[in-house]
């Protein structure tokens, strides 16, 4: 948590300085009056107290993930609006507007390497880690949702014939949904084989 306590003249003049120094927006933080500003002395004839304010800012990694994603976007010319959710230690991210398939990329490439610099940047501004997932368009789900169907069909297709199939390179995340689609199957079992990019998934008849 960030905290600044400041002086003005008035309370709204300390919170203003405040919010400057943690140079966050206003309605991201807790404001606490700690003295109102007050005149001294009989009269007040012996000058005044200045206001006193504790400014208080708590980061939240679901905003700053998507501060940087709106960033990246306004650097490339994209039109695109965020969305934050949390479920459990999980934030999720999820970016609409039109014509997002640059975002996406060849079978999610480029969506996969923008979660991966978002989580760099929340756990470099935190100075720890924490777990964000980018979807865009509910990419993620359709894609999820295409795998397994395609595990199903992979799999009958080696009981019929006997022969292993090898499908084509994928990211531990996808490797993981084709893994765990077929792990209750009687007469399959599946694998990974070869290295970093070109690690792909073997199905094949148990022995």
């Amino acid at each position: 948590m960030k905290i600044a306590e400041k002086t003005g003249k008035t309370v709204e003049d300390a919170i203003t300085a405040g919010i400057m120094e943690l140079a966050v927006d206003r309605d991201r933080v807790k404001i606490e009056v700690i003295e109102e500003p007050t005149k001294k002395g009989l009269f007040g004839l012996f000058g005044t107290s200045l206001a006193r304010v504790r400014v208080s800012y708590e980061d939240n990694p679901g905003l700053l993930a998507a501060d940087f994603i709106n960033n990246v976007c306004q650097a490339i010319s994209v039109k695109a609006d965020t969305k934050v959710s949390k479920d459990g230690e999980h934030w999720h991210i999820n970016i609409t507007g039109p014509e997002l398939g640059i975002l996406i990329g060849r079978r999610g490439d480029t969506l996969d390497a923008l979660q991966y610099l978002t989580n760099l940047a929340v756990a470099k501004q935190l100075s720890e880690r924490v777990r964000i997932i980018v979807d865009v368009e509910g990419y993620r789900l359709r894609r999820e949702e295409t795998l397994v169907r395609l595990a199903k069909r992979l799999s009958e297709k080696v009981k019929r014939t006997g022969t292993r199939i090898v499908l084509e390179p994928m990211n531990p995340h996808e490797r993981r949904i084709i893994h765990t689609s077929l792990q209750d199957e009687a007469r399959i079992t599946t694998f990974s084989e070869g290295d970093d990019k070109n690690r792909r998934v073997v199905i094949s008849l148990k022995r």
